[in-house]
């Protein structure tokens, strides 16, 4: 109701300028009340009615108190970066009670904006490794790791289960140093696949896509993260420093 209600008033200051725009254009009112199929008398209704007294910004939709709330801070600063688990030490400092699952670990054919952000073929195969998030068990992420094959193919960045200390240190281990990352936030609706694994019918997501670089120019990784939209705040912060990537 409330949504329908903010698209009403919208219409109406929409009409309201196309009424004003055509009289001063020279049309009569007659004839836009014959083009509207209206009386004349209407016609003036209509260009009171939309005034800027009236005018008020369309209601955004009503949703249900969500299940749980988590914040996921854009740019991560450098101390939850280089921790154990970006998204555990999150949650922990949130007071939610976080959970994690490694869904797939593996080679698979990139998708568009994939293969762009490591600079490979589209649809060529990459290294991924998907994990899945819980707060207070409610499903609130999913977040890929993508490696081109030339950096991850038969090293620990592909093998089985969590990478250990962090991945971060494996990344390192491996001679790569970074110069600078870029995040991408993206608002679309979900996959199917997404849809059923963060159960969000009908709702949306929010997609954040983190590129890192390494000092040779060479994208290192893409961490792309879903994000059940009405599961999360985004609170915006500062960089300072260096951080890690």
């Amino acid at each position: 109701m409330g949504t329908l209600q903010g698209q009403s008033v919208e219409l109406s200051r929409i009409r309201r300028a196309a009424i004003i725009e055509a009289q001063e254009s020279g049309l009569r009112q007659d004839d836009i009340a014959k083009r509207l199929g209206v009386s004349p008398g209407r016609v003036s209704q209509m260009k009171k009615a939309g005034g800027d007294a009236n005018h008020r910004a369309p209601t955004g939709p009503l949703h249900p108190r969500p299940r749980v709330l988590v914040e996921r801070a854009l740019p991560t600063p450098p101390s939850v970066r280089g921790s154990k688990s970006l998204y555990l030490t999150e949650a922990d400092r949130q007071g939610l009670t976080p959970a994690r699952k490694m869904l797939f670990v593996g080679a698979e054919p990139a998708n568009e904006h994939v293969a762009a952000a490591l600079r490979v073929d589209a649809e060529g195969d990459v290294i991924a490794r998907r994990k899945m998030f819980w707060a207070n068990d409610v499903p609130v992420r999913i977040a890929t790791s993508y490696f081109r094959t030339d950096v991850a193919e038969g090293t620990r960045l592909a093998g089985e289960g969590f990478v250990l200390p962090t991945l971060q240190d494996a990344i390192e281990d491996l001679g790569h140093h970074f110069s600078h990352a870029t995040e991408t936030l993206t608002a679309r609706p979900p996959t199917p696949y997404e849809a059923d694994l963060l159960d969000i019918p009908g709702e949306w997501v929010v997609q954040v896509l983190r590129v890192s670089v390494s000092t040779d120019d060479v994208p290192i990784h893409a961490l792309e993260t879903i994000c059940a939209a009405t599961r999360h705040t985004f609170p915006i912060g500062q960089a300072v420093g260096g951080d890690q990537f």
